[in-house]
């Protein structure tokens, strides 16, 4: 498909710089079949059935943007690293500022340019194994598994989104606004965004109706960021990332269908896990591995009914898989809606409730 159909102009002040606060006192446009409806994520309890059942993603973001060093010779050169995948205990994939500067082969020293040979964080450093396009590398640590964990938590920042990152700088609110309240696994370096509009207060409410929640992990990467520069959907790669459904939660999901409950998803990170895993007749199976699914419109869901999910970025894969979802006449004018109307975009920002429209993908 043409790119230029996932287009739209988008104000420069419709962009959240913070959350709201509290979280779930967030707006939410809903968006069904029959028309839009503007209401707020603590009316979630209210727009669900009971015996529906919410699916969170519960990866949890690391600290994944880096700032070190390259020295050659006499020349010395800041990098910045931004991790987005794991591919071992001690290699991660990256994007790395100025890419075209380095070489295979090279090593960038993390913690400062003033580090001694007798300080651990000397030691913090990273040998490049491979370059790819758009800056992106390979980099083996010199630590390894829990050491180099720690050394990431020490050291490294909260990754914000270029759109936020470019606006303001990163503070001590962010570590928890930028985190939801249910995050177990460490991995992410971005955050499942719909998800962080979930309050305790709201989850009590989500309980007393009826409203099951079940967790699945993706661990999110920095990809998700980067822009379409391809003309065609059809010449756009997917960057591959980490996700598991473990049999329990596959079991209590297909039980739930079976007794004619929906499944909602908690953004696009768990619809994209959840419909990886999905068989041809809708029932889900475990899941282990990397997925680089990547949907647009004429995909035929398998596994969620709802998606819960924020408002995204022009030309973005995920304008494209909610279109996908809902349709892109539907989505357009659903933009244009929240746009008119002031609702909050991207990370930081509301919230919309998607209903399927299978006609959409006709």
């Amino acid at each position: 498909m043409d790119v230029s159909l996932f287009d739209f102009d988008l104000p420069e002040a419709s962009i959240a710089l913070r959350p709201a606060h509290p979280r779930d006192s967030a707006r939410m446009l809903v968006v069904a079949p029959d028309g839009l409806a503007d209401r707020r994520v603590t009316d979630l309890a209210s727009l669900l059935r009971p015996g529906d059942v919410l699916v969170h993603n519960d990866t949890r973001v690391i600290p994944a943007r880096l700032d070190g060093i390259r020295v050659r010779g006499e020349a010395v050169t800041r990098v910045e690293a931004m991790l987005h995948k794991r591919e071992s205990a001690d290699t991660w994939r990256a994007f790395a500022r100025p890419g075209k500067r380095l070489r295979v082969g090279e090593r960038i020293r993390f913690g400062g340019e003033q580090a001694s040979p007798a300080c651990d964080l000397a030691a913090f450093e990273a040998e490049i194994l491979e370059k790819g396009d758009g800056g992106e590398v390979l980099l083996r640590f010199a630590l390894s598994g829990p050491a180099l964990d720690e050394a990431i938590a020490r050291l490294g920042h909260m990754p914000l989104p270029p759109y936020i990152a470019s606006k303001r700088a990163e503070d001590a609110a962010d570590l928890a606004d930028y985190q939801t309240i249910y995050a177990r696994h460490d991995g992410a370096v971005a955050a499942p965004t719909a998800g962080l509009h979930f309050t305790d207060d709201l989850v009590e409410k989500l309980a007393a109706a009826g409203i099951e929640r079940r967790f699945v992990t993706l661990h999110v990467g920095a990809g998700t960021f980067l822009p379409v520069k391809a003309d065609d959907t059809r010449d756009h790669r997917m960057h591959a990332e980490w996700g598991v459904i473990d049999a329990a939660t596959a079991d209590a999901l297909n039980a739930a269908r079976a007794r004619g409950g929906r499944i909602i998803a908690t953004g696009t990170t768990a619809l994209r896990l959840l419909e990886s895993a999905a068989r041809d007749d809708g029932t889900i199976a475990p899941f282990e591995g990397d997925t680089a699914i990547f949907i647009t419109p004429g995909y035929r869901f398998k596994a969620v009914d709802i998606l819960m999910t924020n408002f995204h970025l022009p030309r973005s894969t995920l304008f494209m898989l909610v279109s996908a979802f809902a349709g892109l006449d539907t989505m357009q004018a659903a933009y244009a809606h929240a746009i008119g109307g002031g609702y909050r975009f991207y990370s930081y920002g509301d919230s919309s409730l998607l209903f399927r429209n299978d006609g959409a993908a006709a």
